[in-house]
């Protein structure tokens, strides 16, 4: 487990994580590490709000572009990826920095995961052939019978969820939530600045002021091109990312431009909102009003306070 101080920023999406990292940057000797599980898909920038080029010049960048959008990766994954990533950058000196929205990772990565078993290749295989004969909803109804908690959370629809509840079960004899619930590996200390908006309608204001650039910047086209490649579907993990998943929808001809943003505007609150409660959930060691003018200053303070060195004559 890698020793030494890392920090977190973790916040709703939407509320300036990447910029405050940068600003933090021009301070401390740091390395950025992405906790986003969309940003890992290369040929995803648009939709993700991913750092611009320059910005990934600017200061090193980790967790970034490191899956094609075809494959899965999971909470473990990230897991593995982000201590390997930490120790090399302990080890160069510097600070591992932790930035991103998504929750669950940063809970993997703190409490640890369970065990749980890998894939199997033929239980899948028999899971999508009783699929293809009785719908994905009648495979949830066979979940509920066996995990009750599981099936509780996951929708009808979920196709990759169901699956992978069911053969666990297959696998193991026990109920996905009852593995998930013992504890994982040891955990990693992690200090946290959590973002958190005083002003909840001015947040969703600018994360429709924000789609409405991403649209102006090509987002649809960008789903076009994840759309021609050979290997992708509508049912690939990383298209359950909002706004890809509605303007795919859009392009199949399912919903018109107008519904589709609409939807995706509507989706992106309610991940705001999600990502607020889980954060009210959590112990945040800092929290900070990213629209406050002092938000850097006190962050950067927050860093001195829990040992974090700044640059020599860098000092507050």
């Amino acid at each position: 487990m890698p020793a030494g101080t890392v920090v977190g920023i973790m916040g709703p999406t939407g509320t300036g994580k990447t910029a405050l990292a940068l600003q933090l940057a021009t301070r401390f000797d740091l390395e950025i590490i992405s906790v986003d599980s969309a940003m890992v898909y290369r040929g995803m920038d648009i939709g993700t709000a991913k750092p611009d080029a320059a910005q990934l010049a600017s200061v090193p960048h980790h967790l970034i572009d490191i899956r094609d959008p075809w494959e899965s990766y999971s909470a473990g994954d990230f897991r593995a990826d982000a201590l390997r990533v930490i120790s090399e950058v302990q080890a160069r000196g510097r600070l591992p920095l932790l930035v991103g929205g998504t929750m669950l990772y940063f809970r993997a990565l703190e409490r640890g995961l369970a065990p749980l078993p890998g894939a199997d290749g033929g239980i899948r295989a028999a899971l999508d052939a009783q699929a293809a004969r009785s719908g994905w909803p009648a495979l949830h109804a066979r979940l509920a019978a066996v995990d009750p908690a599981a099936a509780a959370r996951i929708k009808p629809g979920d196709r990759q969820r169901i699956q992978r509840a069911l053969e666990v079960f297959m696998l193991t004899g026990e109920p996905l939530s009852i593995l998930q619930s013992r504890p994982g590996q040891s955990r990693l200390e992690l200090r946290r600045l959590g973002l958190v908006p005083a002003d909840r309608a001015g947040l969703r204001r600018r994360l429709d002021q924000r789609l409405r650039a991403m649209l102006d910047a090509g987002f649809v086209e960008e789903v076009r091109c994840l759309m021609s490649r050979p290997l992708m579907s509508a049912e690939r993990p990383a298209m359950r990312a909002v706004g890809y998943r509605q303007l795919w929808a859009c392009l199949a001809g399912q919903l018109t431009l107008e519904e589709a943003v609409r939807q995706t505007m509507v989706a992106t609150h309610r991940l705001a909102k999600r990502q607020l409660t889980w954060l009210r959930s959590e112990a945040i060691d800092r929290m900070l009003d990213p629209e406050e003018p002092d938000c850097a200053m006190h962050a950067m303070a927050a860093l001195e306070a829990w040992g974090c060195r700044a640059r020599a004559g860098d000092a507050i």
